[in-house]
């Protein structure tokens, strides 16, 4: 049996426009698999980042289903939806949303000292991940201190401190030069390909996009293959 990390059955969301029901998604159905790295690519206004917010337990769908590690998340608490995306989902976005009055170190451990973890650990870990996306000498650096590539290596580790089985990135390399982005995307299947981590990447960028496993393009709230 497959080792599905990530799935949506019959996923649909529709959002009020003044007397009128707008549908962005239509029963959307998606499989994720443990390693797999899947890219959701589409014109803009074309659902794609809805879906990932569903997909991430951050919004309720309309109808469907969303399962996170076999567990059907929709109809579960904010509180219960919280700890099952702390233990199992990371998340990387086009603006990294770290927290500038802390340091890389203090921003990465973040996930862990939610989690419960203890301070001291924490930091170990994050240290840890800090040194795989190649910052080890800007531990205690503050955002300001930082270039555009290195926060969006702080958000990364971050999004994968705790180990989870999937990370949802979100136009991750939108924000950066070409050159930066080019690292940006080789450390990602770097570590998609060491810590055995699938990705969920909705990109414009079409060259990240074939360097995926699979492809999946969104074409008014259904996807086409």
């Amino acid at each position: 049996m497959s080792d599905i990390v990530l799935a949506c059955k019959d996923l649909s969301r529709t959002f009020k426009d003044g007397k009128l029901n707008v549908s962005v998604l239509k029963g959307i159905n998606i499989s994720i698999e443990a390693r797999e790295r899947v890219a959701i690519v589409g014109a803009s206004g074309s659902g794609k980042s809805t879906l990932l917010h569903l997909l991430g337990g951050l919004d309720k769908p309309t109808s469907g289903e969303v399962s996170i590690a076999g567990v059907d998340v929709v109809q579960l608490s904010e509180n219960q939806k919280s700890s099952i995306r702390n233990r199992y989902l990371g998340f990387i976005y086009q603006f990294h949303h770290l927290l500038p009055e802390f340091n890389a170190l203090e921003n990465v451990a973040m996930p862990l000292l939610i989690g419960g973890l203890s301070v001291k650990a924490s930091q170990e870990k994050a240290k840890e991940m800090l040194n795989q996306v190649g910052l080890s000498h800007r531990i205690l650096h503050r955002l300001g201190e930082l270039s555009g590539g290195e926060r969006q290596r702080v958000a990364i580790a971050r999004a994968l401190v705790h180990e989870p089985k999937c990370v949802l990135a979100d136009e991750p390399t939108g924000n950066l030069d070409h050159q930066t982005a080019e690292h940006i995307i080789e450390l990602m299947l770097d570590l998609n390909q060491r810590l055995k981590t699938s990705f969920v990447i909705v990109t414009h960028d079409m060259s990240l996009a074939e360097r995926m496993d699979r492809k999946l393009t969104l074409v008014d709230g259904v996807i086409v293959q």
